[in-house]
């Protein structure tokens, strides 16, 4: 009520749709666009997209992650947010926790020692956050540049999406595979940079 308190009712004109994200009062996609970007005030999630739409990957892999990290993925957490009927909201690989991004792809003890086995490659240790954003930006290390940063960040992207592709698989067929996972997730990183990275011809099995 007290939004409307201060305006005048003008009963001979005729309404209208005004757009507040632009200036011009018309809708655009760029207006639309710009006024997100605003919303994210966070100096580390600007570095998150700026990495994230800059990579050799196809586009509906960095969509995926940009889903992820603003947690906007159907989880079946964010489902009954969305007032969805749910059977079942625990998680299918473990059957113990309620399925939200941060177990089904950071702290089930079934996904754990494949992120673990990932930093192994780089000789990284430490405490993984279970923040999406974090995550990602943990696996965006300083001391890696260039090409060899952008490919350890597409690794992410590749396991994560292989969590997920196998998460809807085993609603199907019940067993959780690890090693199958993290095939799946090197061969996915390997296609990438096999096709859209100029000048890599290294063989899979290498």
């Amino acid at each position: 009520m007290e939004d409307i308190e201060g305006l005048t009712i003008h009963p001979y004109r005729h309404d209208k749709w005004v757009w507040r994200g632009d200036p011009s009062g018309s809708y655009s996609v760029g207006s639309a666009y710009n006024w997100l970007v605003k919303e994210m005030v966070d100096e580390n999630q600007h570095r998150v997209f700026n990495d994230l739409w800059e990579l050799q990957i196809p586009t509906k892999a960095a969509f995926f992650a940009w889903r992820l990290i603003r947690d906007r993925l159907p989880t079946k957490t964010n489902l009954r947010r969305r007032n969805v009927e749910i059977n079942d909201s625990i998680y299918p690989f473990c059957r113990n926790f309620e399925e939200d991004a941060t177990h089904l792809f950071f702290s089930c003890d079934k996904v754990m020692p494949l992120w673990w086995e990932s930093l192994s490659w780089i000789n990284a240790v430490g405490p993984l956050s279970q923040n999406p954003r974090h995550h990602f930006l943990q696996h965006s290390p300083c001391r890696l540049s260039g090409i060899r940063r952008q490919r350890w960040q597409s690794c992410w992207i590749s396991l994560t999406r292989s969590i997920w592709h196998h998460r809807n698989r085993i609603v199907f067929s019940n067993v959780f595979n690890g090693n199958k996972l993290m095939k799946d997730a090197i061969f996915l990183c390997w296609t990438w940079f096999r096709n859209l990275e100029k000048g890599f011809d290294l063989p899979f099995h290498y």
